[in-house]
């Protein structure tokens, strides 16, 4: 990489964003100066704005008819959306940055659009993805990458534009331990080679504290959005860490509460699965053979690298995937009387005993509200209205969603969709929860008190598979581990 660009400078100078369908505006009344080259960390509870900001600054908030704005958001002294090229960003979901089926065709779109001679694409494309170490084919299917494959794509198709601006939202958060490494050094790798600007949203911070030069903490004010610290990593979270980490902001050395062990052995066996291999299409095996136990009040965390398979066994045992070979059988204590294939039961079936939270929150969203996002379960199940607002209510309380009764799911952060997924899955009171990263997005207190509630359902008997390469969850959860791949 050369540097063929001038880092970018970034301005929000009293900005605000209010999405059309909520009242509560997201980020208002702003004021933020980010230098050309600085390396930013950007800290903050979850729904404290820091998405949207960066959204903005990408220019990929839309127009009036997606929601208000008001004050300036620059780059370079120029609304975002007409510095084009100058600002390259990486989403929370990095399904919603895959454009083409095929590797190649997708790291090389974004240079298509700028205009780069056809001879320098390609090896800018290779360049890429070398860099984020994603060793698939270029005519890999974009379809058949694992989720921290998708995310070392989408960071591979920023660089390949080598942009003014590099904006990261959780870029990590999917990756396995080594891709993490692998990811922030690809970074700053790029960092160096083109003194690229850099602002990059991470809730676990560790390890990007020693590429960035300025930390800035967002939080709510009387008014707006403020600032609630601004300077070099050892300022802000050296000499405010105590207060920083009361607030929910992740600080290195103020881990967050963890539950108590549990206080009983595990119950009856609810699932075996017995010489599994799983897959996403036919033919195709991604991991095999298993052998797995489920059991009633006991946690079982899946861990394994990205790509080997963990979230595919995990929709295997949920019934949601029919088995490659070997087989999923639930005891009569789960199945009753509708056979022991979980794939064959009806949807209404797995309601009440399995259910799954998925990676990505957005595939699982299905109405305009919160509200009403919680009631589809229980209303599928044909429960009396007082019974599925009594349940909703509680659900909006014990996930700290009652300010977004009325919100569209879409507009909320990728932390407060992950709550509202487990939400939705708790609605139903599944015997058996399938959680996919149950953590993902979340700040310190949020994480907390999501283990907690985990924890909780685990010591009144539900069975818990969670998915995950924060060990620190497992490890909170005392789970018992299976590890994929090897």
């Amino acid at each position: 990489m050369s540097r063929s660009t001038t880092p970018a400078a970034l301005d929000a100078r009293g900005w605000g964003w209010r999405y059309a369908t909520r009242r509560r505006w997201a980020v208002r009344d702003i004021e933020l100066r980010i230098e050309p080259g600085e390396r930013v960390l950007l800290l903050g509870a979850s729904g404290s704005g820091k998405s949207t900001l960066l959204q903005g600054f990408g220019g990929v908030l839309g127009g009036a008819d997606e929601g208000e704005s008001e004050g300036a958001l620059l780059v370079d002294g120029q609304a975002p959306t007409q510095a084009r090229g100058r600002v390259g960003m990486v989403l929370q979901d990095p399904d919603t940055q895959t454009i083409l089926a095929r590797v190649g065709d997708d790291v090389a779109f974004g240079c298509e659009n700028l205009g780069v001679p056809r001879d320098e694409i390609w090896p800018r494309v290779r360049a890429a993805l070398d860099a984020v170490e994603l060793d698939v084919d270029l005519d890999r299917s974009t379809a058949a990458l694992s989720g921290g494959q998708k995310q070392r794509l989408a960071l591979a198709g920023v660089l390949a534009m080598r942009p003014g601006a590099l904006l990261l939202d959780e870029p990590t958060a999917n990756l396995d331990p080594e891709g993490v490494r692998e990811v922030r050094n690809a970074v700053g790798a790029a960092l160096d080679a083109t003194g690229a600007t850099l602002v990059v949203i991470e809730h676990r911070i560790d390890v990007w504290l020693p590429l960035v030069t300025r930390v800035v903490v967002l939080g709510a004010g009387a008014t707006g959005t403020v600032v609630l610290a601004d300077g070099t990593p050892d300022a802000v979270l050296g000499a405010r860490g105590d207060e920083l980490a009361a607030s929910g902001v992740w600080v290195p050395g103020h881990p967050p509460s963890v539950p108590p062990p549990p206080a009983h052995a595990p119950g009856e066996l609810l699932l075996h699965a017995d010489a599994l291999t799983v897959a996403r299409r036919r033919g195709l095996p991604v991991a095999g053979p298993l052998d797995v136990e489920v059991r009633a009040g006991e946690a079982l965390g899946i861990t394994g690298v990205n790509g080997a398979g963990k979230s595919t066994l995990g929709l295997t045992l949920a019934g949601l995937l029919p088995a490659e070979s070997g087989r999923v059988r639930a005891t009569t204590a789960l199945a009753g009387a509708d056979g022991p294939d979980p794939f064959r039961w009806s949807s209404r079936a797995l309601l009440t005993r399995i259910a799954t939270v998925m990676q990505t929150p957005e595939h699982q969203l299905l109405a305009t509200t919160v509200r009403d996002e919680l009631a589809v379960g229980p209303r599928a199940l044909g429960l009396p209205e007082a019974e599925v607002t009594t349940r909703i209510d509680e659900l909006l309380d014990r996930l700290r969603l009652r300010p977004l009764a009325d919100a569209n799911p879409y507009t909320l952060s990728g932390g407060e969709k992950r709550r509202l997924t487990v939400a939705s899955a708790l609605a139903t009171r599944p015997r058996m929860l399938v959680l996919d990263e149950p953590t993902f997005g979340q700040d310190a207190t949020t994480w907390a008190e999501l283990v907690a509630l985990i924890a909780r359902l685990r010591d009144e008997g539900t069975a818990i598979v969670a998915i995950s390469h924060d060990q620190a969850v497992l490890h909170a959860l005392h789970a018992r581990r299976v590890e994929v791949g090897r």
